[in-house]
C-alpha cells in the first residue's frame, strides 16, 4: 500500500544492518554520542519519496544494552545524501506507556509521565 508503514521481512539483511548502522553513526557524529551498534530488532518501512525506515536498534551505551528507533529516509538515486536520517531517539517501553496514563501527581514521575531512571 503507497504511504502505509509496513513491516519489513527481512530487516537483518545487509540492507537492515546498513541503515541501522548509519543511523548510530550519525546519531554519534550530530551528538558526540559514543553508542555502539550491536543488532537490528525490527524494521518497518513506508514507500515516500524513495523509503523511510522506522528500524528499532539494540546499542551498547555504556555498559549497558538499551533499544532506540531510528528513521532513515533513504533515496538511492541522488549522488549527494541519499541518506538521511529523520529521527534518533530511545525507545518508549511498556512502564512509559503505563505511567504516561497515570495521574500526573504520583511520587517519581517526571514531566513527560516516565520513571527517571539516573
Amino acid at each position: 500500500m503507497y504511504g502505509g508503514i509496513e513491516d519489513w521481512p527481512g530487516a537483518e539483511n545487509d540492507l537492515g544492518v546498513d541503515l541501522a548502522r548509519f543511523a548510530v553513526s550519525e546519531h554519534n557524529s550530530n551528538t558526540n554520542a559514543l553508542l555502539e551498534f550491536q543488532k537490528v530488532v525490527k524494521v518497518k518501512q513506508q514507500v515516500v519519496e524513495g523509503m523511510m525506515y522506522y528500524i528499532t536498534i539494540e546499542v551498547d551505551e555504556g555498559w549497558a544494552k538499551k533499544l532506540y528507533e531510528a528513521k532513515v529516509w533513504d533515496r538511492p538515486w541522488l549522488d549527494s545524501n541519499p541518506r538521511q536520517l529523520s529521527e534518533f531517539k530511545p525507545a518508549e517501553d511498556k512502564l512509559c506507556t503505563l505511567l504516561r496514563n497515570m495521574p500526573a501527581f504520583l511520587p517519581g514521575l517526571n514531566r513527560a509521565g516516565c520513571v527517571e531512571y539516573k
